[in-house]
C-alpha cells in the first residue's frame, strides 16, 4: 500500500471521531444537537436581521456574512459524519476529499477575514462616530464583504493545486473525521516542502497573523477611545463590542489549540478538530444573542409581531 497511485485509489476511508463501538452512539447524537443548535441559531439570526430594520446596519450585514460562513463550515464537515454514523459507511472519493478540505479551508480563512472587517466597523463605531454612516456606506459594506469571500478562496487555490497533484500516499486510511489538509499532508509520500513553504506563507502568516494584527490593532485604538471618555458612558459603549471581542477570541483560541499546541494523542487532536468544527460556530449565535440587547430587542419585536397576526387571524 506504500507507493499506490491515486488513479489506483479513488477514494480515502475516514476513521471517524471514534472506533469505540460504545461511543458510536453518544457521539452521533452530540454532533447532531450541535449541528441542529448550530444550524437554527444562525437562521434565526438571518431571519431576525433580514425582517427588522434596526437590525439594518453594517455590524449586522457582516455578522450575516458571519453566519453564512458558519453554516456552510458546519454543514461539509458535520454532514459526512453524521452520514457515516448512519450508514456506516466511511468512504469518501477523492474528488469529494479535495472538495471538503478546500470548501473548508475557504470557510475558515473567510471567517477570520470577516472578523477582521467587524472590527473595523466596531472602530469607526467608536473612534469616529460622527463620520460613521459616512463612512461605513452600503458600497464600503459590500465591497469589503465581497473581498472576504474572493481574497480567502483565492489565497488557498495555490495549496489545493498542488494537494490535488500529489500521486503517491502511503495510505488510503485518514485518521479524522473530515478530509482537512495536515492529515493528507502526513499520509502523502510525494514532497511537501513547498506545499508547507505555502501553507505557512499564505496560511499562517497571510490569512491568520494579518487578520489577527488588524484586528489585535483596531481593539488598541478601541479600548484606548473607551477610556477617554467619560465613566457614565464608558461600560456602555464597550459592551458594544463586547459581542464581537468574544468571538473574536473564541475563534483565535480554537485555532491556536488545534494547529499549533501540541496535543500529544490523536484523540486529543480530533476533540479540538471538532471543538473548531462544530462548537464554536454554534458558539457564535448564542453569544451574538446573549450578549447583544439588539438582537434581543429584534426577537421581542418580531415574537410580538406574530402574535398579533395569530390573533387577527383568530378573530
Amino acid at each position: 500500500m506504500g507507493q499506490k497511485n491515486q488513479t489506483e485509489i479513488p477514494y480515502f476511508i475516514l476513521t471517524g471521531i471514534s472506533d469505540v463501538p460504545e461511543l458510536q452512539a453518544p457521539f452521533f447524537f452530540l454532533v447532531l444537537f450541535i449541528y441542529l443548535i448550530t444550524f437554527g441559531g444562525h437562521t434565526t439570526l438571518l431571519l431576525l436581521v433580514f425582517l427588522d430594520s434596526e437590525l439594518h446596519t453594517p455590524m449586522y450585514f457582516f455578522l450575516c456574512n458571519l453566519s453564512v460562513s458558519d453554516i456552510s463550515s458546519s454543514t461539509v464537515t458535520l454532514h459526512k459524519i453524521l452520514f457515516m454514523f448512519t450508514t456506516g459507511n466511511n468512504t469518501v472519493s477523492f474528488l469529494e476529499c479535495m472538495a471538503q478540505m478546500c470548501i473548508f479551508s475557504w470557510l475558515s480563512g473567510n471567517e477570520l477575514i470577516l472578523l477582521t472587517a467587524m472590527s473595523y466597523d466596531r472602530y469607526v463605531a467608536i473612534c469616529n462616530p460622527l463620520h460613521y454612516t459616512l463612512v461605513m456606506n452600503n458600497g464600503l459594506c459590500v465591497a469589503l464583504a465581497s473581498f472576504c469571500w474572493a481574497f480567502s478562496l483565492l489565497q488557498i487555490l495555490p495549496a489545493m493545486v498542488i494537494l490535488m497533484r500529489f500521486t503517491c500516499y502511503k495510505s488510503h486510511v485518514i485518521n479524522h473525521f473530515f478530509c482537512d489538509v495536515m492529515p493528507l499532508i502526513d499520509l502523502t509520500c510525494n514532497d511537501t516542502s513547498v506545499l508547507q513553504l505555502l501553507i505557512f506563507t499564505e496560511g499562517a502568516l497571510l490569512s491568520t497573523f494579518t487578520p489577527f494584527l488588524l484586528t489585535f490593532i483596531s481593539y488598541v485604538f478601541i479600548i484606548t477611545a473607551i477610556v477617554r471618555i467619560e465613566s457614565t458612558r464608558r461600560s456602555k459603549t464597550f459592551y458594544t463590542c463586547s459581542s464581537h471581542l468574544m468571538v473574536v477570541g473564541l475563534h483565535y483560541f480554537s485555532l491556536v489549540c488545534q494547529y499549533l499546541i501540541p496535543t500529544g494523542t490523536l484523540k486529543s487532536t480530533k476533540l479540538l478538530a471538532l471543538f473548531n468544527t462544530a462548537v464554536v460556530p454554534m458558539l457564535n449565535p448564542i453569544v451574538y444573542s446573549l450578549k447583544n440587547k439588539d438582537v434581543k430587542s429584534a426577537f421581542r419585536r418580531q415574537l410580538c409581531y406574530v402574535r398579533t397576526r395569530w390573533r387577527r387571524v383568530g378573530l
